[in-house]
């Protein structure tokens, strides 16, 4: 029975050759992605700014709503579109940023030391088999790919296809993985009728997303059972599932006590907490940025 820490850890990264996080406050962040600078909302950033400086290259202005809306505004020339990398141990994964409609820039940089802890499970275990549910760009796949097969999912065609073109980009076309566009909770029932089983399962689902055919996703609703299939799709020798969860009004705990229920015939432990980002520079402050849980079992 996997055993459930109570206490919260934080999960956290630095900055890196092509990001980091400049400074934060007053609701906003400012971050260098490569040659730019850019400022975005950050509701949990209560302190004030450390710097008096935050000239950018843009920033992007929230709408009036709490709807998510807002645009892009530029105060110097930024490309449609340009080349960024993450050192995942001797390989370098390459990916293209990109200021999206939706305030990101292309990939979740506090992701980074979710990909290495992933990397940590299942390093020196030979081919290993894992799912990237909700997959978005790719960056977390390739990083697992050099472990062994990976099925990458994702509702957006769009976003599929940028992950393929990363992997180009990063010379890991030949590696095999399994490029789906779909609705995930649908793909992980499916293979659960199939019998298929993976060593590890990361899980990143939106708030509320729709599926290439209208299929609505609402994190309260679809979240558990989604989980119980991800159970089925793993057994006593899988490594790990990874969830993260971001904009809610949830508490980690809630969902290592799901995670608990739904794990219960399963060895390893379940812990949870905050993912954070650090400000660079001497004092940088902690800013979080989601929640998560995990099952790990190194076996």
């Amino acid at each position: 029975m996997a055993d459930l820490a109570e206490v919260p850890l934080v999960l956290s990264g630095g900055g890196w050759a092509d990001y980091g996080l400049v400074d934060s406050g007053q609701g906003r962040k400012l971050e260098r992605y490569g040659p730019y600078r850019f400022i975005r909302p950050e509701a949990q950033a209560l302190w004030a700014p450390r710097l008096a400086d935050w000239s950018a290259d843009g920033e992007f202005v929230p709408g009036s709503d709490e709807g998510g809306g807002g645009r892009w505004r530029f105060d110097r020339p930024v490309a449609e579109g340009w080349p960024l990398a993450w050192q995942n141990g001797a390989e370098e994964v390459r990916f293209t940023a990109s200021c999206t409609p939706f305030r990101h820039l292309g990939f979740f940089p506090d992701m980074a030391p979710v990909w290495e802890w992933m990397g940590g499970m299942l390093g020196g275990a030979g081919e290993l088999s894992t799912l990237n549910l909700f997959g978005y760009t790719g960056v977390g796949t390739l990083a697992l790919s050099v472990h062994g097969p990976v099925t990458h999912v994702d509702a957006s065609k769009k976003s599929v296809a940028q992950a393929r073109l990363n992997a180009e980009a990063s010379a890991m076309s030949e590696r095999p993985i399994r490029w789906i566009v779909d609705d995930a909770a649908k793909f992980a029932a499916r293979e659960v009728r199939r019998g298929k089983r993976y060593d590890g399962i990361i899980l990143d689902p939106p708030k509320f997303g729709r599926g290439p055919e209208g299929e609505v996703w609402r994190l309260e609703d679809h979240l558990a059972p989604l989980v119980a299939d991800c159970r089925k799709l793993l057994d006593p020798k899988s490594r790990f599932l990874f969830l993260t969860v971001y904009a809610v009004r949830m508490s980690s705990l809630a969902l290592a006590g799901l995670l608990d229920e739904v794990f219960a015939d399963l060895p390893g432990t379940i812990e949870h907490g905050d993912l954070a980002v650090r400000e660079e520079g001497a004092g940088g402050r902690l800013l979080p940025t989601a929640i998560f849980a995990r099952w790990a079992n190194p076996g």
